[in-house]
């Protein structure tokens, strides 16, 4: 189901690639001082994933918990410096969320426990559904709703999928939200090899995940060919030396069919938020339509397609926020919250009914 949106940013905001770089550089600065909550007393913790992999991750647990949010961020960082994720922490766990945030495959503390790449969501949906597992053992409350942004947000739609394809008993993962998902890898780098903003921004998220191969490089000596590390200088570089091989696929394009995000929105089956702007700069904006087709044909998704955001942007405007009755102006994080709120009110009367 497309649903209509209620978002808009500051005036000087109606535009992709500002309220990114805004959201980006701006958002980083004062996110501590945008929300009235504190940070939760997250515990550290490491998770074993799919195929043994471990993962590094904080849990937090209010009193009287509900329910639990489980989430990861994008492409490249850790969760020390992923302020906009932590955003999300607070505002859940003062709502009485369990929260669970973890560094994926190849990031963070993650990277120095395990030498294992990424693979875009193919072993990463699994990972989701064990954290959440083990998460229940430690007293997350087993209602598992799964979250992330950027590529996070495909991994998480994967961690989906994944629930129902593992079928793992007693595990209740309820479904999911996320906000401006990886869809389509291949027809996107190829877009953003055609922009000004995709010309300067690739490169330099090229650097940073020839950073995570370096530090993996550094902590486990000889698992990955430094010359292979040398030549990857860009995010198709990075999948092809490093990346395909080892996930058995012989061209980027192949593993990048395998791995999107588009391909398994019709297998989603339990109840799906996607938090889309038509404006993303980082995207191919083709894939507006196919998404909208996608989610219109699935009863499980909720597609929310806004015509202002951005790249993971959504900052709102005052008056946004006064329509919305918004506490701040994390407008997503808003509508995530809201929308798992009522998914669970209308579970508890469907039962009540009976």
């Amino acid at each position: 189901m497309v649903c209509e949106s209620t978002y808009n940013p500051p005036y000087f905001l109606r535009n992709g690639v500002a309220i990114t770089v805004y959201t980006a550089l701006q958002g980083g600065q004062n996110w501590q001082t945008s929300i009235s909550h504190p940070e939760p007393l997250y515990q550290q913790v490491i998770f074993t994933g799919g195929q043994g992999v471990p993962l590094f991750g904080w849990v937090a647990i209010p009193k009287n918990a509900h329910s639990t949010i489980v989430g990861t961020y994008g492409i490249t960082g850790e969760l020390e410096q992923q302020w906009f994720l932590r955003v999300m922490g607070r505002k859940a766990y003062a709502q009485g969320y369990a929260v669970v945030l973890f560094d994926w495959r190849a990031h963070g503390k993650t990277a120095e426990l395990s030498p294992t790449l990424t693979s875009d969501g193919l072993y990463e949906g699994e990972d989701f559904v064990r954290i959440a597992a083990e998460a229940a053992k430690m007293g997350c409350p087993n209602k598992f709703w799964f979250t992330g942004y950027s590529l996070g947000g495909q991994l998480a739609l994967w961690g989906i999928k994944a629930a129902v394809d593992l079928g793992i008993k007693g595990i209740n993962i309820a479904g999911g939200a996320v906000i401006c998902p990886s869809l389509d890898s291949w027809r996107s780098l190829t877009y953003l090899g055609t922009t000004p903003f995709g010309k300067f921004i690739e490169p330099r998220i090229a650097r940073e995940l020839k950073k995570l191969a370096w530090k993996i490089h550094e902590h486990h000596p000889g698992h990955l060919d430094a010359a292979a590390i040398e030549r990857a200088n860009s995010i198709w570089g990075f999948d092809e030396e490093l990346v395909i091989g080892r996930l058995g696929f012989s061209s980027v394009p192949e593993y990048y069919e395998a791995s999107s995000g588009i391909n398994i929105l019709p297998q989603l089956q339990k109840p799906t938020l996607i938090i889309y702007a038509a404006d993303d700069p980082l995207f191919y904006p083709g894939i507006v339509p196919d998404l909208k087709l996608a989610s219109s044909k699935n009863p499980f998704i909720d597609l929310l397609l806004t015509r202002y955001g951005g790249h993971v942007g959504y900052v709102s405007s005052k008056q946004c926020q006064y329509q919305n009755q918004d506490p701040d102006q994390w407008w997503a994080w808003n509508r995530i919250l809201q929308w798992i709120n009522e998914k669970q009110r209308e579970k508890i009367e469907l039962v009540s009914s009976f």
